[in-house]
């Protein structure tokens, strides 16, 4: 299964990079699987020091704000207790990571990885309507270049009805930042242009 989080990884000089990432776990979580893109950030990290840290988090605006690059600065971490890494101090839990085996051979790389520590900080709020629709939305908007502007923009009408009707204030402003990305982006993309 295909569990979404969020990646800390360092370059060779040391400088953090946090990015969402959906690695393909087992219910045991001793191994991850990263399939991340080799233009990203997190592969060039992941390439040059290969270890890092994956959260699972329940901010879906924070998810939001990574993935979208709408990030102004990295939260507040601390170091790793196995690797040289660092933790999200507000994740639900983290699973410390090195990576063993890497096929490169396609765009989307397969990074396998051990885990290597675990560490929990808080419970996990529960299943949530709109942060699972902000999320949905979030991933909708990586991909604007490869769907259809009414495509999108039904799909997003579909999201907007559990957010409307579940979310607090941090999906709200979440979804609310999807859909500006979604705005910006088809205004500058023009359809027929």
């Amino acid at each position: 299964m295909i569990l979404e989080g969020l990646v800390t990884s360092r370059n060779a000089a040391g400088d953090i990079n946090l990015a969402p990432m959906g690695p393909i776990v087992d219910e045991s979580m001793t191994t991850l699987i990263l399939r991340p893109f080799q233009t990203s950030t997190t592969y060039q990290n992941l390439r040059q020091n290969p270890q890092g840290v994956f959260h699972v988090v329940d901010d879906v605006l924070l998810i939001a704000q990574a993935a979208l690059h709408r990030l102004a600065a990295i939260p507040e971490t601390f170091p790793a207790a196995r690797i040289e890494g660092r933790v999200l101090q507000d994740c639900c839990r983290w699973y410390e990571f090195e990576i063993v085996t890497c096929d490169d051979s396609n765009e989307r790389t397969r990074l396998e990885a051990n885990v290597v520590h675990t560490g929990r900080i808080r419970d996990m709020f529960g299943f949530h309507r709109a942060r699972h629709a902000v999320l949905e939305a979030t991933i909708l908007a990586t991909r604007l270049h490869l769907l259809a502007e009414q495509d999108v923009r039904n799909q997003l009408n579909s999201l907007a009805i559990p957010v409307d009707k579940t979310a607090g204030p941090r999906e709200r402003e979440a979804f609310a930042l999807v859909c500006d990305v979604v705005d910006t982006w088809y205004r500058s993309h023009p359809a027929g242009a």
